[in-house]
Order: structure tokens, then sequence, then C-alpha cells
């Protein structure tokens, strides 16, 4: 593994090669591993072990990156020309900041717990098989043919720039994915963590498994609205449109469902959202594409917008807009992507508060007189970008409850739901866990019991 002793060294060397007024070096990668399961086989095992120096130079408010995966000294310095004559041509942009000098983020934040886990970077290709053993085993069981994903990684990501900032974070990442076929049903189970002690494949395939032949043999039910019960996966990926309209230059592009509704009450007195990367659930890495620390904001509380999220420049542009008086405090709160980009920040550590009583889903389940159990969610597209209005289809595991019990699986429904009317509607909550889906980044999220649903298809699975 890269270390941060030969990250320095790295830097040093590009310093030398640079004739620019600024240089920013960002570092990524590390070693990964995937173990590919299908059929109830394994049939791919893969490992790679790859590091990106990413080199940004400027000149006077002219700016510009490139790229290298070789660190050799002629690579390198190949990487530094390619930005600087990139940078030489672009037009000044009044918006570009100097880069941050080392400790000019003096704001508070909370201290981010480990995330690297000697266990998870020890894992084997021998160990991997054993977990999907358990997971064959499983649907050897139940009769299901099972498909998935067993992985590992280890990696750093790391800032240095030429006015002396410098920050490094390491991390492990463990995933299981499992998808359990039967002859006209499905289940599927997902998760991630960066301590593989915390995964539990045993539990996940059972679980995986009981929806795939709980819900064979599907029924049709009229589409219609409903009162749904969405598991977090399913929470996970519908919510996830909607926090990249929470970054300052989204408002100031007029591209955010939030213009002129920071302030407001949008949504249920019982939503309460933060930003928070020291969340001991939450995963990635405590400083923004800047090298600013990531500060813990509320978005959302009580329902209401309370703040936006800021890299450096959009800060500063939005102190001198129209909009400077209409969206609450404004100050950088490292959020940034790395420069230059178009996308300006976005709150990537979602954490919903526990709510004050929480539900179980199981109790949620016997307090529903009609209505669905949404496993998963997917193909969701935004169709109102101000309303939030998104459509999807449900997967993996539907199921239709009567007089407070699961009766049967029904046939997959196509959705069209605002995001706005959906979380002004949410009945009961369980307390928030970390999530894993496949149209969004993970989130800890509740699941939710949301009433008036919007069903408008039923599909033909």
């Amino acid at each position: 593994m890269l270390n941060q002793d030969q990250a320095a060294d790295l830097f040093d060397r590009i310093k030398k090669h640079s004739t620019a007024d600024e240089v920013e070096v960002l570092f990524a990668g590390g070693k990964s591993a995937l173990t590919r399961f299908a059929n109830n086989i394994i049939h791919q095992n893969v490992a790679e072990e790859n590091y990106v120096v990413s080199v940004r130079t400027a000149f006077g408010g002219r700016t510009a990156r490139a790229t290298t995966n070789k660190l050799d000294d002629e690579s390198l310095r190949r990487a530094v020309q390619s930005s600087e004559r990139l940078a030489k041509v672009q037009h000044p942009d009044s918006d570009l900041l100097p880069m941050p000098a080392r400790g000019s983020d003096a704001a508070h934040h909370d201290a981010t717990p480990s995330r690297h886990f000697s266990e998870t970077a020890a894992i084997t290709p021998a160990q991997r098989a054993e977990t999907v053993k358990k997971i064959v085993a499983i649907a050897d069981q139940h009769k299901l043919t099972t498909a998935g994903i067993c992985s590992t990684s280890e990696s750093v990501e790391a800032v240095f720039n030429s006015r002396g900032l410098s920050d490094w974070h390491t991390q492990t990442s463990s995933e299981i994915s499992i998808t359990m076929l039967a002859a006209d049903s499905s289940g599927w189970q997902k998760a991630n963590s960066p301590n593989v002690a915390t995964l539990n494949a045993a539990a996940l395939a059972e679980t995986a498994a009981r929806n795939a032949f709980e819900s064979a043999s599907p029924r049709e039910i009229p589409p219609g609205k409903y009162t749904v019960i969405l598991e977090p996966a399913a929470v996970l990926d519908i919510v996830g449109f909607m926090f990249f309209d929470f970054g300052g230059l989204s408002v100031l592009d007029q591209r955010s469902f939030l213009n002129n509704r920071v302030g407001t009450k949008l949504f249920g007195d019982n939503i309460n959202v933060w930003d928070d990367v020291a969340h001991p659930l939450q995963s990635g890495v405590p400083f923004d594409g800047e090298g600013m620390r990531r500060q813990k904001i509320q978005l959302v509380e009580n329902g209401v917008i309370k703040q936006l999220v800021y890299a450096r420049a959009s800060a500063e542009k939005m102190k001198h807009s129209e909009h400077k008086d209409k969206v609450g405090p404004i100050a950088a709160t490292g959020h940034g992507f790395p420069l230059p980009n178009e996308m300006g920040e976005a709150p990537m550590n979602i954490v919903f508060s526990a709510n004050p009583n929480p539900s179980t889903v199981d109790q949620m389940i016997a307090t529903t007189d009609r209505g669905v159990l949404v496993t998963r969610l997917w193909y969701i597209r935004e169709v109102d970008p101000y309303e939030k209005i998104l459509t999807g289809m449900t997967r993996d595991g539907t199921f239709y409850m009567e007089d407070g019990k699961i009766r049967h699986g029904v046939r997959n429904f196509r959705f069209n739901q605002s995001l706005i009317h959906m979380l002004s509607n949410v009945e009961a909550m369980s307390a928030p866990v970390r999530a894993s889906g496949e149209e969004s980044f993970d989130m800890v999220v509740p699941a939710m019991k949301v009433n008036d649903f919007n069903f408008t298809e039923v599909t033909k699975f």
C-alpha cells in the first residue's frame, strides 16, 4: 500500500517539475479484490492494486488537471506538463480562489473514527470463497439459484498542495450482494461496511431466500395509492435523488428543487437529516476535494430545510448573489468536489436522525390495514426536477399486506412519486441503519411507513 511518506515524496517530486503559481495533487487508490458467483458456483475471482495521481496546476485564475497511474519520475513529469499546458489555454475564472493553505480550515469538526480494519484488509480469496459457500448452501437448502459478489478493499485518499496543506485518509471496505432466484420470484440483500466482522453473510442470504420463496406465485393487484412500507434499501435509493440539490452551486445555477425553499417547511415534522462524516455508521473521507475538513451540517430540521453545503468558491459566490438573504448560513463546509468541476458540492454522508419512538418493520406491518411492503426499488429516473417527482419500479420482494399481516407476493409496480409528498406522509420509521442499494450511495436511513404512495402500473413479473 502507498503510505503517507511515499505520497509526500511523490508530491515533492511533482513540485520540482512544475512552473505553476500553485500545485495540488490528489492521491487515490489501493488494493481491491472481488469474488463473483452465479448459478450457485464461483465463476470469477479478481484482484487489483492501482493508484492514481491527479495533478492540478493554477496560473492566475486558470486551472486544469491531469492524471496518471504511473509513479515513475517521467510519468509524473508528463502529468505536470499536461496539466500546465491545459491550464494555460483556459479562460481566466474570476471565481477561482487560491488553494487553501495549511490551517485555513479552522472550523470545529468532530473526530472521525478509524475506518481501517486490519481484519478486512487481510481477507484472502479462500475466506471469500468460504463466505460464498455459506450463501450457496442456503440457496441449495431452499432450492433456489443464487448470484452476487463478495468483495473487500483497502484504500487511500490524500491531498497535498503547494501552500502547505496535506491530509491523508485510509480505510477498508467489505461488501456482500446476494440475489436469490426462484421460478417466478426473487429476493435480494446487500450490505457494505469498513469492518468485515459486522457483515453476516448467512443472515443476508436467509433474508434474500425468504423474500424469494415467500413472494413466489405473485398475484396482481391494481395500481393506485397505497400505504407502503419501504425497507432501508428502498428508502436510500429514492431519497438519494435529492441530496445533490443541497449544494450551493445547484441553487446558484437554478437547478435545485430547493430554490426559494430554504427555510421553508417541505417535509413532515418527523424528518431530520444531517450530513455527518463522523457518524459511527458512516464511511468515507473526512475532507473534500480541496482538502477542507467536512463539517457536520443539519440539512433538515423537523421538516424545514435548514442549510446548504458549500465548496469554498460556491460560498464566496453565494455571499455576493441575489440569493444571499434566502439560503441560511453561508460558509465553506468542506463538501466540494475536486476542481475543476461543474457540480460544485454535495452532502455525501447522509444520516437520518432517529425517531424518538422508532418502530420495527414487523410493528409497521402489524398496524397496516392494507398496503404494500417493498424490499427495494430500481431503474429510478427523475420526472419533475422541482417537485422531485421520480419514477421507478419495485423489485426482489414485493408483498401485499392486509389486517396486519403479509398475505402474499405481488407483481411488481411502477411508481410515480414526489419525494416532497412522500417525506410529508411518513407515518412511522425504524431505527436508522447503514444501508446499501444500487441507485445511490450508502446512507444511514430508517425503514419508512408512507401513506398514499403512488403506484401507476403493474408489471408482468
